[in-house]
């Protein structure tokens, strides 16, 4: 059997939940922040009266264009049908759409894990791709062309609030998506953009306001940056993910020819 250690006189065990008696007190400091300018930021007023009053809130004007029993259809079908449906079955989960009132093209692939508010306000062109963890919140009509790509983990919201409202009211605007567009991966898209043909908005970009076509676009808010270019063999091959996502398509492509191709002659 073994005995604690004892412990001196006049000082504590070591604990986790103690510190040392002289440093309690004393925070870190980080090089070139003096604590004095620390101490003299005024911290902002969180104990202001609201300004808005949600318990005034109505939505009760709005429709969302079926009946309650098959709008919670819709959402049991979605929650299990969905999810567990092999990636490969897009023509299942196309189907399952159109069921719920969705209008969808040919050839249209829609993966797994794509959510869809209500499905009947919902319009997607022929050859376009949604990717995974896509959000399509369609209170109001969400319209996307023909050959676009909403890459993964998009949000395309139809819906906002009135912020000098008391009420809070709920505001409602449709999206327009033209064709060839490509939306990089996690973007927001807001009530009531139109997005040009042809148009590419780079990964993780902010859309608040109407983007011209054939414009790559970043940022948040997103702005045109320049003229999309489009290439021939090659070219389009290397351009693949450009500059929405270079490591993906052009230097990536070009790092496994030409370094690859170096590294095997002993180059």
């Amino acid at each position: 059997m073994t005995s604690k250690a004892a412990v001196p006189s006049g000082s504590q065990p070591d604990s986790p939940n103690t510190l040392p008696t002289n440093e309690a007190a004393e925070l870190p400091k980080k090089q070139g922040l003096s604590t004095s300018a620390v101490d003299s930021v005024e911290l902002p007023d969180v104990n202001a009266a609201s300004l808005i009053d949600l318990s005034k809130y109505d939505q009760s004007w709005y429709e969302r264009g079926r009946p309650g029993w098959f709008v919670l259809l819709w959402w049991l079908v979605q929650a299990i049908a969905f999810p567990l449906s092999p990636h490969t079955l897009n023509g299942f989960r196309c189907w399952l759409l159109k069921l719920f009132g969705a209008k969808i093209g040919t050839n249209v692939i829609i993966r797994p894990t794509a959510r869809f508010t209500y499905p009947w306000k919902v319009e997607i062109g022929d050859y376009s791709w949604i990717g995974d963890d896509v959000v399509l919140y369609s209170i109001d009509q969400i319209r996307i062309g023909q050959h676009c790509v909403i890459s993964q983990k998009c949000y395309l919201c139809t819906g906002s609030h009135d912020l000098r409202d008391p009420a809070f009211d709920l505001i409602v605007s449709g999206i327009t998506i033209g064709n060839g567009v490509w939306v990089a991966a996690d973007c927001f898209v807001a009530p009531g953009v139109h997005i040009g043909a042809n148009a590419v908005i780079g990964a993780r970009s902010s859309v608040f306001s109407n983007l011209p076509a054939q414009q790559v676009c970043w940022g948040t808010p997103a702005r045109p940056r320049y003229q999309r270019e489009m290439g021939r063999g090659g070219d389009a091959e290397r351009g693949r993910g450009g500059d929405a996502e270079r490591g993906r398509g052009g230097d990536a492509e070009r790092g496994r020819g030409g370094d690859a191709e170096r590294g095997r002659r002993g180059e």
